[in-house]
């Protein structure tokens, strides 16, 4: 008897990189590439109007009674909760107060919000509001109101975590990604890719030779000193979800000027390039937590970076490119061979749900 020839079930197949067409919510449009911006762009903003567009800038920035406001609202669905040099809790203030900083403001209040699983050990939520205590202290911020919720068992991930907070613009700063202009010297101010990197460890249960730990920290006080050298800094923005690339490209774009990067001058430390060779990754596409991309006048630089790493959280900072006229909108890396390669926005993420 002849078999029969199977029937093919298209519909039913699926593909380990996020369709662009996709009908449903992929974990791509929570990565802040590509898809996340089509959300915000095709979704989000139609439905909100205009008021709902407020650009790529970390945090929105208006005016209230005469002040000028930074305010900002993230939230952490970190896997796993706890981390070297880090949890879910100090991630969720630092991450908040950095948004708020990368305006130029002093954060100042934060709320927080717990969306909590169903049989959650009392105890692991203890630790995350310790955590989230000690990190408020240290970045001088404080929690001042919150909401908490309880989902079935089975529908969360023990703990989610959202927090929001506003921080005052001190007068004469205008830090926003539009101000990016050709010429201006980009400086970030140390290694880049250690947070993502330190989940994975975690997360994979991988040995690298040495204890990768999160760089998280409240970059306030290193923006503070910065802004004592000069009011007239372009952008500042700290390269969390899609690395510095994703920042990169989302400035560029903005601005509509041309960023080159000089790959052999990117702070990569040797314990993140090897577990980024050994997973397959690109260091520029990794996660940050407690760094930041500054644009500065080229006749600043010198003084901004000076001022940098004279601060602890500045130590590394190093010059990694410039704002040109070419290719604008779009990001090149010059590489160690001379050639030159475009550092695109990826379409997802490389590393989900790492902050």
């Amino acid at each position: 008897m002849a078999e029969s020839t199977p029937v093919l079930d298209f519909d039913g197949w699926s593909c380990p990189v996020p369709l662009r067409d996709s009908p449903t919510i992929v974990m791509g449009h929570g990565g802040g590439g590509q898809l996340s911006a089509e959300l915000v762009q095709h979704l989000f903003v139609p439905a909100f109007g205009s008021q709902g567009d407020a650009g790529t800038a970390d945090s929105a920035v208006f005016e209230l009674g005469g002040a000028r406001l930074a305010f900002s609202t993230d939230t952490f669905v970190v896997r796993p909760l706890f981390f070297p040099g880090g949890s879910i809790g100090d991630l969720a203030v630092n991450g908040t107060a950095n948004d708020i900083a990368m305006s130029g403001a002093m954060p100042s209040h934060l709320s927080c919000g717990f969306i909590l699983e169903e049989g959650t050990e009392l105890s692991v939520l203890g630790r995350i509001a310790e955590d989230m205590g000690a990190a408020a202290r240290r970045a001088g911020v404080a929690i001042v109101t919150g909401d908490t919720k309880v989902v079935d068992a089975g529908h969360g991930d023990q703990v989610y975590v959202n927090t929001a907070g506003v921080g005052l613009i001190p007068d004469g700063v205008d830090i926003r990604p539009q101000r990016a202009a050709v010429g201006d010297v980009i400086i970030v101010s140390g290694a880049i890719g250690v947070h993502g990197i330190a989940i994975m460890s975690v997360r994979e249960g991988l040995e690298f030779g040495t204890e990768i730990r999160t760089d998280t920290a409240c970059l306030y006080p290193l923006v503070a000193a910065m802004l004592a050298v000069t009011a007239d800094i372009h952008v500042l923005r700290d390269p969390t979800r899609g690395g510095v690339a994703t920042s990169l490209n989302e400035i560029a774009s903005a601005a509509r000027v041309g960023v080159r990067l000089t790959e052999k001058a990117l702070p990569v430390p040797p314990e993140v390039r090897n577990a980024c060779a050994l997973l397959g990754l690109d260091p520029l596409y990794v996660a940050n937590e407690g760094k930041l991309l500054a644009f500065v006048p080229r006749e600043q630089a010198e003084a901004v970076l000076a001022a940098m790493r004279a601060h602890p959280l500045g130590e590394q900072a190093t010059v990694i490119g410039e704002c040109v006229d070419e290719h604008r909108a779009m990001v090149v890396a010059t590489t160690t061979f001379g050639g030159t390669r475009v550092v695109d926005v990826p379409i997802g993420e490389q590393l989900p749900r790492i902050c």
